[in-house]
């Protein structure tokens, strides 16, 4: 990083005059909880002091969510997640409102040679052509599947989930708001739940038939993983799912299978 960037929190308060130029760079929903944050509360926030902000959407690609509509000045996506749905490339995207700034973008790409190779680039446009098809589906399973959980009961054997995250479930903010509106084509695919012990994380990915033990997300099948695998700084309790276009309630039996495993195993043995 640039020794003349400095790094201030969300909620901090953005710098004015003496030449600063303030990014808010705002990820929603967040990876890897999956719960949203108001991208107009933010927008006005750092367009009053001159700023500009960059809406990282990847957790809720279209038609879920559309940040430009709620003041995003740049959107950006892992096109290897959603966008590409098929876990085969890697593709990243950067959308922008005006020509200058996609031909700033343009420039760049071409003068450093981050271009997407013609394979990947292949890839991509067989992957959009079904976007319409296939996130809504996740969207739909991974709700009722986020919900169910956070519930309880249903074959959910006690002593396992003790926390679930996910937007639809999400309780209002210190100002009151939700991303009803803002998520207004459903809710995100991805989320994670919390289970009673490290042991059991550790676990449960490894116990369950249809659910894959893998730390991506987006793809058509469902990846599960335990977040302490892929970020040394996670809660080990957490483990965060993936729901991809399988039958929901083939999914759902899964889970509850293999929690019921994760529950019956003896402590220290798992």
């Amino acid at each position: 990083m640039a020794d003349n960037v400095k790094v201030i929190a969300l909620d901090d308060d953005y710098p004015t005059g003496d030449g600063n130029r303030v990014l808010c760079w705002l990820e929603t929903p967040l990876n890897p909880t999956g719960e949203s944050r108001d991208i107009q509360y933010y927008a006005d926030k750092v367009h009053k002091v001159g700023g500009k902000i960059l809406v990282d959407a990847t957790f809720a690609p279209p038609p879920l969510q559309y940040p430009f509509k709620w003041g995003a000045d740049v959107i950006m996506h892992s096109g290897s997640k959603y966008f590409g749905g098929h876990s085969d490339l890697l593709c990243g995207v950067l959308v922008v409102k005006t020509l200058p700034e996609w031909t700033v973008l343009w420039n760049d790409r071409t003068f450093t040679g981050s271009m997407l190779g013609s394979m990947e680039s292949w890839l991509l446009l067989r992957s959009l052509r079904t976007l319409h098809l296939r996130v809504p589906r996740q969207s739909e399973s991974a709700t009722i599947i986020a919900q169910w959980l956070a519930k309880g009961g249903d074959g959910i054997p006690e002593g396992t989930i003790s926390r679930v995250w996910h937007s639809s479930i999400q309780e209002k903010d210190p100002r009151g708001w939700l991303p009803t509106k803002q998520m207004e084509g459903g809710w995100n695919a991805t989320f994670s739940i919390q289970l009673e012990t490290a042991e059991q994380a550790t676990f449960l990915p490894h116990s369950l038939k249809y659910f894959v033990p893998a730390t991506s997300l987006g793809g058509v099948e469902s990846l599960i993983e335990q977040r302490l695998v892929s970020d040394p700084g996670a809660d080990p309790r957490v483990v965060r799912l993936s729901i991809g276009v399988e039958n929901v309630e083939d999914l759902k039996d899964d889970l509850r299978r293999g929690l019921q495993v994760v529950a019956n195993r003896p402590k220290g043995k798992l």
